[in-house]
């Protein structure tokens, strides 16, 4: 890097060992913002015309170069080189070719520091606004498939052992409400976002007289930092950014190992679609779930970045440090990860996974998951709940020993346990009426599960209004 290359000034006499030069630059991961590196700097370039720190002509001329630069990126034209160390030198080396010594104005009234936090947030509130669709598209994928699976039955758990039966759809239905809970929370990581730290200067503001207002209504912001140290060294938004990838990403991830159970020789529940899933390269007859063991493996790797990001602003002392510089890779890192994920599980559950009924219909017929159902039956003939939860669990052990189901024993024998009972006892027990009783609030009856599909479909629907 020669002297003339050097993006700090004449105070140093020589230019960096080449290692340390390889060490210092960002530019082979900070490119990613060239975009937003371009808007950012016309939005700075018209505001500096606007207050006269420089001509309307020099603004113009430096909007125009930039938007050059654009075209050349587009074109695949502008590849700087790890002489540039970082997108935002590239950019301005690039315009002073273009467009002479008046591109060396852009950076009246502007530090590396304000500039690259505007960079970054223009860049994650664009990529928060994808993974909200993101988010969306999986949601759907989750409601479409509830749909078709009202009335079919899987077993629920609690401690993996088997409670109680519960709708397919019910169960499907608590990732769409994760997922809810995911997409409000990127909004609320994108409003935290959108504060322009632009004019903040190196830490201290500048002693141009600046509209930092214009640039921020030219950039879309809701507001500028209030605090110029604040402004250039902040990288909560980014934190939060991490620990809503890192709940998006545990969601999937706590899918993805159901999938993974259901879709073994154990469980049976489900088949994987060879189109969302991999074979052996020794033994012939498998079909592994690759996806959803992907996705369970990326959640650490985003967890790991939240750690990473957290630790690495523990210690900072106000304001800009050389160590954010590492906020970067980590940050497109997560982004990239949790897109890829959202993207591969919706196509997994459009078209990747197909339920096996008769499985699932033995599976809640073969267990004491009716137990309570039994209990929850003396309870409404005046029998009181814990005498009867007394009772149902010698009756279990009873059937137990005998290799014996609840559906097994005789009237004669429910009644000699406790003369309640009556036929409707049968009736009462059958996975299907197990399940359709349960129409409480927020329940797995099935009138309730009907109605938490059109809440989601509404719901859906109005997110996709224009007016919403």
């Amino acid at each position: 890097m020669t002297q003339s290359q050097k993006t700090w000034s004449d105070r140093f006499e020589s230019s960096l060992h080449p290692a340390i030069a390889r060490f210092n630059a960002s530019i082979g991961f900070d490119i990613e913002l060239l975009p937003y590196d371009l808007t950012g700097s016309i939005a700075h370039a018209q505001m500096l015309g606007r207050t006269g720190i420089i001509s309307a002509e020099d603004a113009n001329r430096i909007t125009n170069g930039l938007e050059q630069i654009r075209a050349e990126a587009e074109r695949g034209e502008f590849t700087p080189g790890i002489d540039a160390e970082d997108v935002h030198f590239a950019v301005e080396r690039r315009l002073t070719q273009l467009i002479g010594d008046t591109g060396k104005k852009l950076h009246t009234a502007r530090s590396r520091n304000d500039q690259v936090g505007t960079d970054v947030r223009l860049y994650l509130r664009d990529r928060i606004h994808h993974l909200r669709d993101r988010v969306r598209d999986f949601q759907r994928a989750l409601v479409d498939l509830a749909a078709a699976h009202v009335e079919t039955l899987i077993p629920g758990y609690t401690h993996l052992q088997r409670a109680q039966p519960v709708s397919l759809a019910h169960h499907l239905l608590a990732y769409f409400q994760m997922a809810q809970r995911d997409w409000e929370r990127l909004g609320e990581v994108a409003a935290r976002t959108n504060i322009s730290p632009l004019g903040c200067g190196a830490l201290a503001g500048t002693t141009f007289a600046i509209d930092r207002d214009d640039t921020a209504r030219q950039l879309g912001f809701d507001g500028i930092y209030a605090n110029s140290l604040d402004g250039v060294s902040d990288r909560d938004f980014a934190i939060e950014f991490m620990s809503a990838a890192s709940l998006i990403m545990m969601h999937l991830s706590r899918l993805s190992e159901e999938v993974i159970l259901w879709s073994s020789q154990e469980f049976g529940f489900v088949t994987l679609a060879d189109s969302c899933a991999t074979g052996s390269s020794i033994m012939p007859q498998k079909k592994n779930p690759d996806v959803p063991e992907l996705v369970r493996g990326k959640t650490g790797r985003v967890f790991g970045h939240l750690q990473g990001l957290l630790v690495l602003m523990k210690g900072l002392p106000l304001a800009y440090n050389k160590d954010l510089q590492e906020d970067k890779e980590a940050l497109f890192d997560a982004v990239k990860t949790t897109d890829a994920c959202l993207e591969a599980m919706t196509i997994m559950m459009c078209e990747g996974i197909e339920f096996r009924q008769a499985r699932l219909d033995a599976a809640v017929t073969e267990d004491f998951s009716n137990a309570t159902d039994v209990a929850d039956y003396l309870a409404a003939r005046g029998v009181p709940f814990r005498e009867a939860y007394n009772l149902v669990g010698r009756v279990v052990r009873t059937c137990l020993a005998a290799n014996k189901l609840l559906k097994d024993l005789t009237l004669d024998e429910w009644q000699e346990l406790h003369p309640a009972f009556a036929d409707d006892i049968y009736a009462a027990i059958a996975p299907q009426q197990v399940v359709a009783a349960r129409n409480s609030a927020g329940g797995t009856g099935f009138e309730q599960v009907r109605q938490a599909i059109l809440a989601a479909r509404a719901l859906l629907d109005d997110a996709a209004s224009p007016s919403s």
